[in-house]
């Protein structure tokens, strides 16, 4: 049995959490947000799952991971270790790559799935494969 908390809405919650304290408002330690940001970016993490799993939004999560980057926040040691993604910077304008050193096709992995393109791959078909080769692992 749901409660209807908006007569306007019509819509039904099924669960409501009531939060004791002066601001209603979880509280989290830099350290609590900056180790759910790192797990969110664990390959194959579903932002969604993990907001749900810490009773978050996945808004504040994305914020989170924007301070990461940006240093506002510091991964904590024990996940210092995993395998993350990191930005590219290059650094005195736009890389020049020699045409001889040029790759001539791309390979991407996904899961066990290899895909190899041609460079004259467009992001199109790129886009597409990679969607399908996700798609087939589920």
């Amino acid at each position: 049995m749901g409660v209807c908390l908006d007569g306007s809405s019509g819509g039904l919650v099924s669960r409501l959490d009531v939060i004791e304290g002066p601001s209603g408002r979880r509280q989290r330690t830099e350290a609590e947000r900056a180790r759910i940001a790192a797990e969110s970016l664990i390959s194959g993490m579903r932002v969604a799952e993990l907001a749900r799993r810490h009773g978050t939004t996945r808004w504040q999560i994305y914020n989170w991971r924007k301070k990461l980057r940006t240093g506002q926040l510091v991964v904590p040691e024990s996940m210092a270790g995993l395998p993350m993604f990191a930005e590219l910077v290059v650094e005195g304008g736009a890389a020049v790559v020699p045409q001889a050193e040029a790759a001539s096709e791309l390979e991407i992995v996904v899961g066990d799935v290899v895909i190899r393109a041609g460079a004259d791959a467009n992001e199109g078909q790129l886009t597409r494969a990679i969607r399908a080769a996700r798609a087939a692992m589920s």
